[in-house]
């Protein structure tokens, strides 16, 4: 019975590839140390799967930064700016083509579908001359067929691919992608005659917009790219393989038709509706591959339920024909359970990160052909029975509140205009105040300072001040430099939503859970096991201490139910706007306890409210209602005097623009820098937005500072669509990435762009 993984993790079980990333990034090692520590971690992710008895082993799937720009690469689609004149593309262009460089800014960033991955954005047009210019998809195969690993080479599918691009700018609005299908696959047919000469066997193409809500069009040109790929993948098996939501029923029917394909690969953790149309009918000598393993999330598999699903397909498809799969890349989840020495054995006996995943998958194929690990099989089910049965899963006093939310409705009392008015009376800011988005750089020093805390080799006294005087350090500095209103830095937090999971009840947390979110960028998500709450206040202590050392507004910086939703790994034994709420009524003691202590700017951040907005539209408003009442639980009892803020992260707004208003914060900030103002286009369509608004004004991503005028003409194109009373201006996101010598200037800069334009508007008048 054949097992197959989608993908894996490319980041390390410890993050080596991230240090190995960052040290080349510094100068500080060769592109031969960095090449030499990706060889070994891919030979090692090959070998696991081998040894775990995985037949179709993917290739292709490690990236240096990101598997969409790898296609990019491949088809020589770099944009002009980069100054690439032909060739095989070296690591130079590729990395500026990802993160900028001095002279020219990065490719725009966005989430791959509903993760917290983000890939980045091919820039196309119609004078773009494609040209194979990277050969790492065959490279890989023969690296791994060199160690004796038979692998499937994996590549992005080519309409995927221009689905997820976008227009370069200066290209005609009207300009359809899909034109550009011929010359893109001019590029796929030598990359598969490579393949093939190589010894491929099996070809997997991901086609996850397949799942989409996709017209007519866009779905012609699946059956147009793939017939017209035919003759070069004849003598190959090629699987289809799509991910994270359930596929429409037109679009079954046409990807189960596609000409030159032998097998499907299908999401059925969270395409429980694909289940029906495989029993509906499947084309028969094909190959399905069943995504009974979850790839999204941490939980050991239920293995006699995933079994009984497999069987039921089986009967379908034929015992030969049947694959049993992930139900996505295990990119999105932790690597190895291994370094897990000190979670709890209970809540570690319910999970499985990528390599255990990897092993389930085997357990799972080989049951199917008759050979069940018993012993396996009945610690699994042990282990299910220990996580349902639990006390420490179930709180019956929060159950009970959350229940109590349903019904009502959550609003402030007043309306924002009459806040806003009510606030600048207390607050006296200039039109287009300054602020920042919350945390400041975290210098080597300081974790180290949290380091040795946690690790209890200094007292908490010692930690306290020296917490302190960074605090004090960060908002000198925003006093020198003349921000309006301030933030504390956020030196004593590790990360936005480990921070608070760390102090909330029903979380646990992993010493390396890392999962990646961009380049060598990492997140550790905590993993929310049972009903949340809060033992006591969480952020009170540091933000009073902060307002101590100014005069001027000092904001509290939360993070919000959904963003915490969105970033943890959770519970997946009841829906998850019943754990949202429980988060939100928590966020709302934290909240009602800052005013109380005298702050009166509070923001609540919901960088990831998109991110977990579902992919097929019929699903959205369920979503949408649920997430932004979230937002106003937190936050309905405070005074028309205290400001909430909240602040999003890249997100292509314009969908969900009025749920956005519908979240009735005093100001939102908006990551807005690197999508080219497309955020403005929305109020330029007439949207009305009363509330405070600030849109980026300078990417925070990229270590490029941007210059006074720069600043300036990006506030005077927000002006052009945005009342100058609502105007706020900041950076795009939290600091906590950059180094000072970055910050200081790059903050002046903004400061003084800000000044420019008051003192322009007050001569206007």
């Amino acid at each position: 019975m054949a097992s197959h993984i989608v993908g894996y993790p490319r980041i390390g079980p410890k993050r080596e590839l991230k240090f190995a990333l960052e040290s080349f990034w510094d100068g500080k090692s060769s592109a031969q140390g960095l090449q030499k520590v990706a060889v070994e971690l891919r030979s090692s992710i090959w070998k696991q799967m081998a040894d775990a008895g995985i037949k179709h082993i993917p290739s292709n799937t490690f990236s240096y930064y990101d598997q969409v720009l790898d296609t990019t690469v491949m088809l020589g689609a770099v944009p002009p700016r980069y100054g690439w004149n032909g060739g095989e593309i070296d690591l130079d262009v590729y990395f500026a083509m990802a993160r900028g460089n001095a002279s020219v800014p990065a490719m725009e960033m966005t989430k791959w579908f509903d993760t917290n991955y983000h890939y980045i954005v091919p820039e196309l047009g119609p004078d773009v001359k494609f040209s194979y210019a990277s050969h790492k998809a065959v490279d890989e195969f023969k690296e791994a067929k060199a160690l004796g690993i038979h692998t499937v080479p994996v590549l992005l599918g080519p309409v995927s691919y221009l689905l997820l691009s976008k227009s370069a700018k200066g290209v005609e609005k009207s300009f359809s992608l899909l034109s550009l299908i011929h010359k893109i696959l001019l590029i796929y047919k030598e990359v598969v005659t490579e393949l093939k000469a190589a010894g491929a066997t099996w070809i997997q193409f991901d086609e996850p917009t397949l799942v989409m809500d996709l017209d007519a069009h866009q779905l012609q040109a699946f059956s147009h790219a793939y017939s017209e790929l035919e003759s070069s993948l004849a003598g190959l098996n090629v699987v289809i393989e799509t991910y994270f939501a359930d596929v429409p029923a037109e679009a079954y029917k046409t990807i189960t038709s596609l000409k030159g394909v032998a097998g499907y690969g299908f999401d059925l953790v969270r395409g429980t509706q694909t289940l029906d149309l495989i029993k509906g009918g499947f084309p028969s000598g094909k190959y399905l591959f069943a995504g009974v393993v979850d790839g999204r999330n941490i939980w050991a598999n239920d293995l006699s339920s995933s079994l009984s699903v497999l069987q039921t397909l089986e009967g379908i498809v034929g015992k030969d024909k049947i694959v049993v799969s992930t139900s996505c890349s295990l990119l999105h989840t932790a690597v190895d359970l291994v370094n897990e020495t000190k979670l709890d054995e209970e809540i570690k006996s319910w999970l499985a990160f990528a390599a255990q995943k990897v092993v389930e998958v085997n357990a799972l194929a080989k049951a199917l052909s008759g050979h069940k690990d018993v012993a396996f099989f009945s610690a699994s089910a042990a282990a299910q029975a220990s996580r349902k049965s639990s006390p420490r899963v179930t709180n019956e006093a929060v159950q009970k509140a959350a229940a109590a939310l349903k019904g009502s409705d959550h609003r402030r009392a007043t309306n924002v205009s009459a806040r806003l008015e009510a606030q600048q009376k207390k607050l006296n800011l200039p039109i287009l105040p300054t602020t920042t988005i919350g945390s400041f750089p975290q210098t080597l020093e300081l974790r180290r300072v949290r380091r040795e805390y946690k690790a209890k080799k200094i007292s908490e006294e010692e930690y306290v001040k020296a917490i302190k005087e960074e605090i004090n350090k960060v908002v000198k500095l925003q006093e020198d430099l003349d921000i309006d209103v301030l933030v504390h830095g956020e030196p004593e937090r590790n990360d936005m939503v480990e921070y608070f999971g760390e102090q909330l009840s029903g979380f646990a947390f992993t010493l390396n859970g890392w999962v990646q979110s961009y380049g060598s960028r990492c997140v550790k998500p905590p993993i929310i096991y049972g009903d949340v709450s809060r033992p006591k206040p969480m952020t009170v202590f540091w933000s009073s201490v902060a307002q101590s050392f100014t005069k001027r507004p000092m904001k509290g910086m939360l993070t919000g139910p959904v963003t915490i939703l969105n970033w943890s790994f959770v519970r997946n034994d009841q829906p998850r706007f019943e754990t949202c709420y429980q988060i939100a009524l928590a966020i709302k003691n934290e909240v009602e306890d800052l005013e109380k202590a005298g702050i009166t700017v509070i923001q609540i951040d919901e960088a990831a409210l998109r991110e977990g907005l579902p992919l097929r539209k019929s699903e959205q408003t369920f979503y949408l209602n649920w997430a932004v009442h979230s937002f106003r639980i937190t936050n309905t009892g405070v005074q028309d005097t205290t400001q909430i803020h909240t602040h999003m992260c890249y997100s292509n707004f314009n969908d969900i623009i009025h749920s956005i208003i519908d979240m009735d914060a005093d100001v939102i900030t908006i990551e807005n820098s690197r999508s080219d103002e497309k955020l403005l286009s929305v109020f330029r369509e007439g949207v009305k937005y009363g509330a405070g608004i600030g849109p980026g004004v300078y990417d925070i991503h990229s270590p490029r500072i941007p210059s006074t005028e720069e600043i300036a003409d990006r506030i005077n194109k927000m002006l052009a669509v945005l009342e100058t009373n609502i105007l706020w201006v900041n950076p795009d996101c939290g600091l906590k990435t950059r180094k000072y010598p970055e910050v200081k200037p790059a903050l002046s800069n903004m400061v003084a762009a800000a000044k420019l334009l008051r003192s322009q508007l007050a001569s206007a008048k």
